[in-house]
């Protein structure tokens, strides 16, 4: 008889057990359908940034899981009669030597959520960390990955990222230098810089409004500098600055106006007589 009772109940504890992990299961849904929902209508309205969504749905979703994990299998535990006061304090003292030895990883992994939470940038945006200028391939809770326009990546611990500039938050500006000879005079240049200008205003999709002729920067020992700028979609500066150099290039030579460049003379040592 008492043998039937103890597998009775073990029996009991096993049907409980599999209660505890469906209901689990059926709140980690719901907090996942709440969270993916709330976060969803706050980040979607505030900058349309669906990935930044996803980034912060999957830490916060990836909390509560585990949480949920260890409780269920904390009350599974004491279902079989295991003392979970004992574990709990066993893994608290790991714990905290596994802490001490792993400063930095916790470092990291704070300050990546750190990153995630305070919308400092996400992947795909332009930014520059540490000096170094290049697009965000992969952000993780411990490192982040830049990758620049010569294919090179850097892997940077989150906690050792001190100043970002993120260059997709805002409209960026392209800002062009042209050097021109001391031979033509500023109403020449500025007049065909002018008249490029006025033809190519709307017709660069990566603007955002028109270009300017910012007059005289600076003159040289070889001509004068005269500086264009136009304000552009975020990141797209560069591109832009590429297009308006050829512009330039090719509305100075129409005009048949030349840009200086370094030359050398060479006498061959002839004495006049």
């Amino acid at each position: 008889m008492l043998y039937f009772n103890n597998v009775s109940i073990k029996i009991m504890s096993i049907i409980n057990s599999i209660i505890y992990i469906l209901i689990g299961f059926i709140i980690y849904s719901i907090i996942c359908y709440l969270i993916k929902r709330t976060t969803n209508k706050k980040i979607l309205k505030k900058r349309h940034h669906q990935k930044r969504a996803n980034t912060i749905n999957s830490l916060i979703i990836n909390v509560f899981k585990y949480l949920i994990i260890i409780i269920v299998i904390a009350i599974i535990l004491s279902e079989f009669g295991i003392d979970v006061k004992s574990i709990f304090a066993g893994i608290g003292i790991i714990a905290a030597i596994l802490g001490l030895a792993f400063q930095d990883i916790a470092k990291d992994f704070l300050a990546g959520i750190s990153i995630v939470i305070e919308d400092q940038y996400e992947i795909g945006d332009t930014v520059e960390i540490n000096g170094f200028i290049g697009e965000v391939v992969s952000l993780g809770l411990r490192t982040t990955r830049i990758k620049n326009f010569k294919g090179q990546t850097m892997i940077i611990a989150n906690h050792t990222i001190s100043k970002v500039i993120n260059y997709n938050l805002e409209n960026t500006k392209a800002i062009v230098d042209v050097l021109i000879g001391y031979e033509y005079s500023s109403e020449e240049v500025e007049k065909t810089l002018e008249k490029m200008c006025n033809k190519l205003d709307g017709t660069i999709p990566q603007t955002r409004g028109k270009i300017q002729i910012l007059g005289i920067n600076d003159m040289t020992s070889s001509g004068v500098v005269y500086r264009l700028a136009v304000e552009t979609k975020s990141a797209e500066h560069i591109t832009v600055e590429r297009i308006l150099r050829k512009e330039i290039k090719n509305a100075l030579t129409a005009a048949k106006i030349k840009i200086p460049y370094k030359q050398i003379e060479v006498h061959n040592g002839n004495k006049i007589k």
